[in-house]
């Protein structure tokens, strides 16, 4: 099970991101659906849409809050229907799960590491994943921002996924899109990676001496929009 170079930590656990991590990220022609429902151009959107997610993703605004105060901010009126249509716009963006990373998951467990996910996540998305994505199942610890009213970058965020994988920091690696996430894990003293391709994470986990590693390139012709998330 464990694996890791010479002189390090044995690793007993990974933890994993879900956003532009476990799936792929926006399709552009999804964000610009959502941009031209509030008068935005594609430039202007990620910065109105990241404005209030963080406390979206922690559980302090509800859907309806969050979507308002989106429609207020672009002088937007929004009615019932509008305001539906955009929470299920915004979960099908965010839907598209990378079958490279759910396989690696798979290889995880067969090799009996302890898994989780740690994700920063609104309510309607973590409503689809529970509903839909069966493999959520099979991670031993699922850690969403929204049941726990904690965040990624908090600190207590990642010392409460800790304790349930019962693993070290230091025998925990940690794989997230964002910056300031990994950096974050990266002072608690978990190996802390930040994902941009299954390439590049390979290539990690490689140098880490770590030997299970996701196989393809996970691609799929998509371009990459950063958004925060979760992330």
């Amino acid at each position: 099970m464990n694996s890791s170079s010479p002189g390090v930590p044995k690793i007993q656990a990974v933890v994993l991101d879900y956003g532009q991590v476990l799936c792929f990220p926006p399709d552009p022609s999804e964000t610009a659906r959502i941009a031209r429902a509030f008068g935005l151009s594609d430039a202007q959107f990620p910065a109105f849409y990241d404005t209030n997610r963080g406390l979206y993703d922690r559980g302090d605004l509800t859907p309806e809050e969050y979507w308002t105060k989106f429609a207020a901010s672009t002088g937007t009126p929004l009615t019932a229907e509008k305001m539906a249509e955009l929470r299920a716009w915004d979960v099908e963006m965010w839907s598209k799960v990378n079958p490279v990373m759910v396989d690696w998951l798979a290889a995880l467990q067969a090799a009996r590491f302890r898994t989780a996910l740690l994700s920063n996540m609104a309510e309607d998305m973590m409503a689809k994943m529970r509903r839909d994505f069966h493999w959520l199942k099979s991670f031993d610890h699922v850690v969403f921002s929204f049941d726990l009213r904690l965040a990624k970058p908090e600190a207590a965020i990642y010392e409460r996924c800790l304790t349930l994988l019962g693993s070290k920091p230091e025998e925990t690696i940690f794989v997230d899109d964002r910056e300031p996430n990994v950096r974050a894990a990266r002072a608690l003293g978990i190996h802390a990676i930040q994902f941009r391709s299954v390439a590049q994470l390979r290539q990690d986990l490689h140098n880490l001496g770590f030997s299970v590693l996701p196989s393809g390139d996970g691609a799929a012709g998509r371009d990459v929009i950063t958004f925060d998330l979760e992330d």
